[in-house]
């Protein structure tokens, strides 16, 4: 529930004897944890276990209360324990399938992390990133309730994380074959990039496959023949060649667009555990 854990505080590394990293690697925290009881023990226990257990004693009220906070954020206003779709998808109050439901609700998550979450990410640690994106005081902070929406701040945020490579900073050496090359959670934020802007930009485009096959032409040219009245019956065998070519072609260029939409779908559940912040 904090934010901050007193046994990580200057004043903890002056009670201990021994700074504590800001980052380190699995065994490098093991080497840390055995040097630092080495060198002070009792000490090591004062900042390690005792602060900690002071520190929960003294806020034991607030973090009930962030607790029960977090809980009505989570169960009614995040509904994280559900997949919504957004209305323009899925109208409420409309019948829709399940097998209908997936794509929507699934893409529509993504759209959620990355303008939400990932905005959240990108803003909580950065005074200067809220100016800029001009977060709001319930954005970040105690009160937080994670109904800030930002699209440009969380593409903000895939790019930074695309961008990353090993380097020192990930504890690698440069003669490592992987050192300068994109890490796997920059590979993950592209990915994540890639399936969001095909959702959001890339398939609202897609050509109504009706307008494209010449199938809602032959429609509105029939109609407009008959004075209104358009009963679907071929009557010639030119009509009956004109109808087989439109439907044909419509029905080949749905086929491909639910084998994309599938695809993209196989794709967001592959990266689904980059999808943290």
């Amino acid at each position: 529930m904090r934010n901050n854990y007193w046994s990580c505080t200057k004043f903890a590394d002056w009670l201990r004897g021994t700074p504590k990293p800001y980052a380190e690697t699995s065994k490098g925290w093991r080497n840390w944890n055995a040097a630092a009881k080495e060198a002070h023990k009792f000490r090591y226990w004062l900042a390690e276990e005792g602060l900690d257990a002071i520190q929960g004693a003294i806020l034991y009220i607030p973090d009930a209360i962030y607790s029960v906070k977090y809980y009505v954020n989570n169960r009614w206003v995040t509904r994280t324990h559900s997949l919504t779709a957004h209305p323009r998808d899925i109208k409420p109050g409309n019948w829709c399938d399940v097998g209908n439901r997936f794509l929507p609700c699934l893409f529509n998550e993504l759209v959620d992390f990355v303008e939400i979450e990932l905005a959240w990410w990108h803003v909580v640690w950065d005074e200067e990133s809220r100016k800029k994106f001009k977060s709001p005081w319930y954005a970040t902070g105690w009160f937080r309730w994670r109904t800030w929406r930002n699209p440009e701040c969380g593409l903000a945020n895939l790019e930074w994380q695309r961008n990353l490579v090993w380097n020192e900073d990930e504890m690698l050496d440069k003669d490592d074959p992987r050192y300068g090359k994109p890490t796997s959670q920059a590979i993950k934020a592209q990915e994540i990039l890639d399936l969001y802007t095909w959702w959001t930009v890339e398939r609202p485009k897609r050509p109504d496959p009706h307008e494209i096959s010449g199938w809602t032409a032959i429609c509105n040219k029939r109609r407009e023949a008959d004075k209104g009245f358009f009963d679907y019956e071929d009557r010639t065998e030119e009509e009956r060649e004109e109808t087989k070519k439109a439907l044909d072609l419509c029905t080949e260029i749905e086929q491909r667009y639910e084998q994309e939409d599938e695809d993209m779908m196989i794709r967001l559940i592959k990266i689904r555990q980059g999808l943290w912040t």
